[in-house]
């Protein structure tokens, strides 16, 4: 595998790990020793990146360091609110009022539209969440254990006990009046969703992956996938999760992990092999290892360096 730019953000500075056959922060080819490179983060940018990088800090600081009009698209899904605890300091979503998470988001998406190609998208894949009651901490599913929250955002203003809060659309109106053109959302239907424990409501079994686009004009190639018997792909997709422990490794996923298949698609319909995909929320790695797959460029951040020591295992073990 073509070596990875390694950058860890924190407290106003930068870090770069260049790995064997990277790049400077020029750009420029380097010898196959590794060695570190420490560079005040503004105005600094990681420059051109050759094959791909992996950043650590929290997203809106760390795309600071990436090129205007670099990326042509995204493929990415935000911490969930309410719905799971990550364990670092600065995430979003656990304990953000919904309003703050929107905005949190919000404020991503407009150094997105920095970095983004005029033609270029965004893939973003945000879940559902039902409201706590106030309640200040969430116990273990019995069949899914990874549900457990010490701390708990409260009720939002305006509705009730378990009650659906409709985050999605929420995030996606945002977004919307911040000038992004929500083009299409695909149902994300999973077959082999997780059981709950639930006893007075369907089990949930889909979440909603949008298409946003920079302008109305935008890179997509309806003929990159097909539907069944070549027809014109539809917005309702049945692709299965995936699990967190995968065959031949020691590694215990990210607890929210995109299946690689719906990461392939949303990549092949708006990129060109060759192109850069940046996924700001890059857990596992999923997004990058399917890029590398489809011979793309790619470009991944997480504020958890645990995910993103996770995320380059997972590349460096690609071969």
């Amino acid at each position: 595998m073509r070596a990875a730019n390694k950058l860890d953000v924190e407290r106003g500075t930068c870090h770069l790990r260049v790995l064997p056959g990277g790049l400077d922060s020029a750009g420029a080819p380097q010898p196959s020793c590794p060695y570190t490179w420490r560079v005040e983060r503004d105005p600094a940018r990681v420059g051109a990146i050759a094959h791909g990088a992996v950043l650590c800090g929290a997203a809106e600081s760390a795309l600071k360091l990436l090129d205007a009009g670099s990326v042509q698209t995204v493929v990415t899904s935000p911490p969930y609110w309410s719905l799971r605890d990550y364990g670092v300091a600065g995430q979003t979503g656990s304990a953000d009022t919904l309003d703050d998470y929107v905005k949190s988001v919000v404020a991503v998406f407009a150094e997105l539209r920095r970095v983004l190609r005029d033609d270029g998208t965004v893939w973003l894949n945000v879940g559902d969440a039902y409201t706590s009651g106030n309640r200040p901490a969430r116990a273990p599913d019995k069949k899914n254990p990874r549900r457990a929250m010490a701390v708990r955002p409260p009720t939002p203003v305006g509705l009730k006990d378990k009650e659906l809060v409709g985050i999605p659309w929420r995030l996606a109106f945002a977004l919307q009046a911040a000038g992004w053109w929500v083009r299409s959302a695909i149902t994300w239907h999973k077959p082999n969703a997780y059981p709950e424990s639930v006893m007075d409501r369907p089990t949930g079994a889909y979440e909603i992956v949008f298409l946003l686009a920079k302008s109305a004009d935008y890179y997509y190639d309806v003929d990159a996938v097909r539907g069944p018997n070549g027809r014109r792909l539809r917005n309702v997709w049945d692709i299965p999760t995936e699990p967190r422990r995968r065959a031949g490794s020691e590694d215990d996923d990210h607890p929210a992990t995109m299946p690689s298949a719906l990461a392939k698609r949303c990549i092949m319909l708006t990129s060109r092999p060759g192109d850069l995909v940046l996924d700001p929320y890059v857990g596992s790695g999923t997004t990058l290892l399917a890029t590398a797959d489809l011979d793309r460029r790619w470009v991944g951040i997480d504020i958890n360096p645990d995910f993103v020591a996770l995320a380059m295992r997972r590349m460096d073990a690609r071969g």
